[in-house]
């Protein structure tokens, strides 16, 4: 869906949705192909534990423990509201200095909602992406939508800072939900606009077509 290249070093992506799309079951793949590679990557988690995150995971063909094991992946769990902006802001800097990876994962940025203003909100998301920019590190950040087809508008008014924009949401057909995949933006690469049907099986995270009926074919691996 990307022309076959994937994402550009020290790219910034988004990946959007509403509860239960696989905003972190994508976001996880992203971290597990980085240490794949014998690469570093940190992971924020605002919402579930290390463990919780570990254990869902191999539930849908991901195992990230070796790579914690190894230290090529690193967890930082924390509650929004244990911390101001501010504070967040800091951490993350601190823990990317000493962690040096190259990509980092935001799960999710929504959540900072409970202690800002979506104008604070959108000055500390600016800061996180300018400060990973600088330093070529790719990032990947998850964001809660309420709604289908209707961003946030804190990310729509940073959406000029990201280079790829992926919308995850459900459909539904003859009575069975499924899960679509769409690219809302890739800047600087050619890239599909057809919606993809996005299953999270035993085997991991496979994408395939989706007819206009909103039915899966035939589905191939990510």
């Amino acid at each position: 869906m990307l022309g076959g290249k994937g994402f550009h070093r020290g790219s910034s992506i988004l990946v959007s949705g509403t509860a239960g799309t696989g905003k972190t079951s994508l976001a996880a793949a992203f971290a597990e192909a980085t240490c794949l590679r014998g690469e570093r990557c940190l992971y924020f988690a605002f919402e579930e534990s290390a463990n919780q995150i570990l254990r869902n995971m191999r539930s849908i063909g991901i195992d990230l423990a070796p790579h914690v094991k190894k230290g090529l992946l690193q967890f930082k769990i924390s509650r929004p509201t244990v911390y101001g902006l501010e504070m967040h802001l800091v951490t993350m800097y601190d823990l990317i200095g000493e962690h040096k990876p190259q990509v980092v994962v935001l799960d999710p940025i929504t959540d900072f909602f409970a202690i800002g203003s979506k104008t604070e909100i959108k000055a500390a998301i600016t800061r996180i992406i300018d400060f990973l920019k600088a330093n070529q590190i790719t990032a990947l950040f998850t964001s809660y939508t309420a709604e289908e087809d209707t961003p946030d508008q804190t990310i729509v008014g940073v959406s000029s800072l990201i280079d790829t924009w992926i919308s995850l949401r459900n459909l539904e057909n003859e009575g069975e939900r499924h899960r679509g995949l769409f690219i809302l933006k890739a800047r600087g690469m050619a890239h599909s606009h057809q919606i993809r049907s996005f299953d999270l099986t035993d085997d991991g995270i496979k994408i395939g077509a989706l007819d206009l009926a909103g039915r899966r074919n035939e589905p191939k691996l990510a």
